[in-house]
């Protein structure tokens, strides 16, 4: 069996632990209004960081945003109890790989000895940086029910969720490891994420350069998933997709960015407003797989969709067991997520939708759910399906 390659930047995460009553302290000093809510500001000061996470919560939602210092992060972060973590979706995936003894290669942009301490010895890694540096991510999930008062009204969260911010410099430069593309030569499978937090145009076209002369050196057969995520400059999308997808075999991307993408929201427990979303997004996207994950169902549309049931199994049976768990768990923990009832409103989406390859997500209450990481964690699990198959071929 070949090795997992997963890319393409990791970060170190501060995990701020939600605190209504530090919220209601910084709204309070700051005044802030309902009115004032929104998630498309530039976040230039810790005010402008706290509307932007209340209006998030306000709607429920998840997304990633750039902030113009690392020291509104820092100073915001110092406010709460936190813990650092590893980020980034190959990262985060790998993380929850090694979880199942499964050992995977990843290409880094940045190091420090939090990620020296912190990557299991399952995981090597190649790394473009020539000295350490440190950009934390802050991350923040709230709960559903979540309550911030404000000055004329109280914000009451509907749903849980995670968000992140950030100003890293290694991940917007995305440098290219120059012996990536001796990794690749061994790969079964090429995990692709990150470009989301570039900004310079002229840049991240002489980065696809590099990294599609790199891909060159991938064996026949191997898979290549990309993973999108929130991008700083949206236009930026459209460049990767008219690069990469003649090389992409699976196109990942969560409920947030499907939204973002058709410009309207979708009602994912309404089967016509899903198909219709997803022959929008396929029509926008056209991979042989177009996989959708959400927290009820998690469906591929394509025309090799069907291959990857198993896959979509894996990954949103990994991804439930972090939201109940967290961090740790096992193939028994697995095992006992699998047990679990379905989202009934999930089943019927994906009972209704025969010509879409798809599972529902599990019906699970927690008292403090994991938020944080789950779309990675679904990629892990997606990854583990396909290396089995590899394997079981071999």
């Amino acid at each position: 069996m070949g090795s997992l390659v997963l890319g393409l930047g990791g970060t170190v995460d501060y995990e701020v632990r939600w605190n209504a009553a530090t919220l209601d302290a910084l709204a309070d000093e700051f005044a802030i209004r309902r009115a004032e809510l929104t998630t498309s500001a530039p976040i230039t000061d810790e005010r402008s960081l706290v509307v932007t996470i209340l209006a998030f919560v306000a709607a429920g939602g998840g997304g990633e945003r750039f902030v113009t210092s690392s020291e509104i992060l820092e100073r915001f972060a110092d406010r709460f109890e936190k813990a650092v973590t590893l980020g980034g979706t190959g990262v985060r995936a790998g993380l929850a790989l090694d979880q199942l003894g499964i050992p995977s290669v990843q290409h880094l942009v940045s190091i420090d000895d939090n990620v020296r301490r912190l990557l299991p010895s399952s995981i090597r890694y190649v790394c473009s940086a020539t000295e350490d540096s440190l950009d934390p991510h802050l991350i923040v999930q709230y709960p559903a029910g979540a309550r911030v008062q404000l000055v004329d009204a109280e914000v009451i969260a509907p749903a849980p969720n995670r968000l992140i911010f950030a100003n890293d410099a290694p991940n917007r430069e995305m440098a290219l490891a120059a012996d990536l593309g001796r990794e690749l030569a061994d790969a079964d499978i090429f995990l692709v994420s990150g470009f989301n937090t570039m900004q310079d145009a002229a840049l991240l076209e002489r980065r696809l350069d590099a990294l599609l002369a790199a891909m060159r050196s991938l064996p026949d057969g191997a898979l290549v998933y990309y993973e999108d995520a929130g991008f700083y400059r949206r236009e930026f999308s459209e460049t990767i997709r008219a690069r990469l997808l003649p090389r992409i075999d699976v196109y990942g991307m969560n409920e947030d960015e499907l939204q973002e993408y058709l410009g309207r929201p979708v009602n994912l427990l309404d089967v016509a407003d899903v198909s219709a979303a997803l022959q929008d997004i396929h029509r926008l996207i056209p991979a042989p797989a177009l996989a959708v994950h959400t927290r009820y169902w998690a469906l591929a549309i394509g025309p090799e969709a069907h291959r990857h049931e198993a896959a979509l199994e894996s990954a949103v049976r990994m991804a439930a067991t972090r939201f109940r768990l967290g961090d740790r768990f096992t193939s028994a923990d697995l095992d006992e997520t699998g047990a679990l009832p379905r989202h009934a409103g999930g089943a019927r989406v994906v009972a209704s939708l025969p010509d879409v390859t798809g599972v529902a997500a599990f019906d699970i209450d927690v008292a403090s759910p994991t938020t944080i990481g789950l779309g990675d964690t679904f990629v892990g699990g997606f990854v583990a399906a396909c290396a089995s198959r590899e394997e079981a071929a071999a």
